[in-house]
């Protein structure tokens, strides 16, 4: 990952590491995992929807965020350093990382959607309880591209999905 250009000169190595550890970002990767807290959320009130169905409402409140947003809106102290991460890590690691959550938000979106004009509460949990399972793997595979895994097969990983 390019060093990010704000940081002083006078840091070395170990201490930018430090801060993008503080800042709870990968320092391989420049990646940071709170960002899968915003689909983490979808998908537990999807789970939730059989035993509480007023957490249905709750899902449609969802909407899409972009990772620079989701940071914006975090009022983290680390915001500007996991930003400034995100947008210096690799390409080719970020590119991929946004293709799973574009991915994820593809999905959530258009199941939004379809619950939307579904009225029957087991259609609706039984396309919940769906949605989850294709879900997790993905964000799986995105913690792992975070995490500085190596890149994984979508295919083989949404073959195994419930």
């Amino acid at each position: 990952m390019a060093l990010p250009a704000s940081l002083p000169e006078t840091d070395d190595e170990t201490r930018i590491e430090a801060r993008l550890t503080g800042a709870h970002v990968n320092p391989r990767t420049g990646l940071a995992s709170d960002y899968l807290n915003h689909f983490s959320e979808a998908i537990m009130l999807l789970e939730m929807i059989r035993d509480l169905p007023e957490c249905l409402d709750e899902f449609l409140l969802w909407t899409p965020r972009s990772y620079r947003e989701h940071f914006l809106a975090s009022q983290l102290s680390t915001q500007d350093i996991a930003i400034m991460a995100y947008d210096t890590a690799d390409p080719v690691v970020r590119a991929e990382f946004d293709e799973i959550i574009a991915a994820m938000t593809s999905i959530l979106t258009t199941v939004a959607a379809t619950l939307r004009a579904t009225e029957q509460h087991h259609a609706r949990v039984r396309l919940a309880e769906q949605t989850a399972g294709w879900l997790k793997p993905l964000a799986v595979l995105a913690a792992g591209v975070i995490n500085g895994g190596a890149s994984a097969d979508i295919d083989a990983i949404l073959s195994r999905a419930p």
